[in-house]
């Protein structure tokens, strides 16, 4: 099984994947991790603020990591910010079956009464180079996620506190 994470910035993606690593033995995938390789080689021009052109560059050599390890029986799960929206269309019925998505998404009130525990928690898995959060955009970014959670994705709404997990 593939257990896909994703949403904006800062919902705690690779939070929860460390969490299905500890509880289930899925190793995780980071793009945010194959983002940076790939910038970093020189394998690509773009930069870390390239978000649209990264998603269009990232998610077709993801998309085939995904369907290997379901042709292999292999668990896995893949987090970042660059899985787009449309990602279903892009795999047939017997890879479907094999993949389980989440969206994570915080309500604009959760985001204005816990913007400090955001802020201190922004580095719990990974060090980020940058921890300042542009409270409007993200409050943004977290909207228009939920207005485009569709079916085949399950919406993690995060509204009262930050209790995000899943059962697989």
């Amino acid at each position: 099984m593939v257990v896909l994470v994703f949403g904006t910035s800062h919902t705690g993606k690779t939070l929860l994947a460390q969490k299905i690593l500890e509880k289930y033995k899925f190793p995780y995938l980071s793009i945010d991790h194959l983002k940076m390789g790939l910038i970093r080689s020189g394998n690509t021009n773009l930069t870390p603020e390239d978000d649209e052109k990264l998603t269009e560059y990232l998610w077709p050599i993801v998309r085939e990591i995904i369907k290997t390890a379901i042709e292999n029986n292999q668990n896995l799960t893949v987090e970042g910010c660059y899985v787009p929206f449309g990602w279903a269309k892009d795999f047939d019925a017997k890879y479907l079956e094999n993949i389980k998505a989440y969206c994570l998404v915080m309500t604009e009130n959760y985001i204005r009464n816990n913007l400090d525990d955001i802020i201190n928690h922004a580095d719990t898995i990974e060090k980020r180079l940058e921890a300042s959060v542009d409270v409007e955009e993200l409050i943004a970014e977290n909207k228009r996620n939920l207005s485009l959670c569709e079916e085949g994705t399950n919406c993690v709404l995060i509204d009262n506190e930050y209790k995000v997990d899943i059962i697989l």
